[in-house]
C-alpha cells in the first residue's frame, strides 16, 4: 500500500467516525422529542420510576372531572375503557377538553400513582374541519342539489 492509498484510508476512517458521532448526537438529542404516548393499560403493565416523564393518552372518563374551587387545579381520570389513571393538573385547560373526549396528558407519576400533569393536550376527532371550509362545502352541496332539480 503506497502513501496515497494510506491517506485515503485515513480520510475515509475519519469521515466514518465523524459521521457516526454526529448521527449519534442527533439521535440522542431527539430522544425526548418523540411524540409517542402510553395508554393507561400500557402504563399499568410497565414499572416506571416516579420521576419518568411521559405522555398518557386516552379519553376523559365521564363524571370524573373535579375542579378546585379556589385555584386552577383540576382532577380527572384518563381511561382507555379498560383501566384508568387519575390525573392532577394545575392550569388553564384547552378549549376542546371535555368528558368523553380524547386527551393527552404530559407529566410524571407520583408515588401514589397519580399523574401530575405539566401540560394537557385535547385531541379532536379525525372528522374535524374548520368552520369556513364546512360552510363552503355545505353551501356547494346545497347549490348542487338545487341545480339538479
Amino acid at each position: 500500500m503506497n502513501n496515497i492509498h494510506r491517506k485515503r484510508l485515513y480520510y475515509i476512517a475519519i469521515f466514518a467516525v465523524g459521521f457516526s458521532l454526529a448521527a449519534g448526537l442527533i439521535l440522542y438529542a431527539l430522544k425526548q422529542n418523540i411524540n409517542a404516548f402510553l395508554t393507561p393499560s400500557q402504563l399499568l403493565t410497565h414499572a416506571l420510576p416516579t420521576d419518568y416523564h411521559l405522555r398518557l393518552g386516552g379519553v376523559v372518563q365521564t363524571g370524573s372531572v373535579v375542579r378546585d374551587k379556589e385555584s386552577l387545579g383540576v382532577d380527572f381520570i384518563i381511561t382507555d375503557f379498560k383501566k384508568g389513571i387519575p390525573v392532577h393538573y394545575v392550569g388553564v385547560l384547552p378549549d376542546l377538553f371535555r368528558e368523553g373526549k380524547g386527551v393527552i396528558a404530559e407529566g410524571s407519576l407520583n408515588a401514589k400513582g397519580v399523574l401530575i400533569a405539566s401540560q394537557i393536550l385535547a385531541k379532536h376527532d379525525e372528522n374535524y374541519m374548520p368552520a369556513n371550509v364546512y360552510k363552503a362545502l355545505r353551501k356547494n352541496t346545497i347549490n348542487n342539489g338545487e341545480n339538479k332539480q
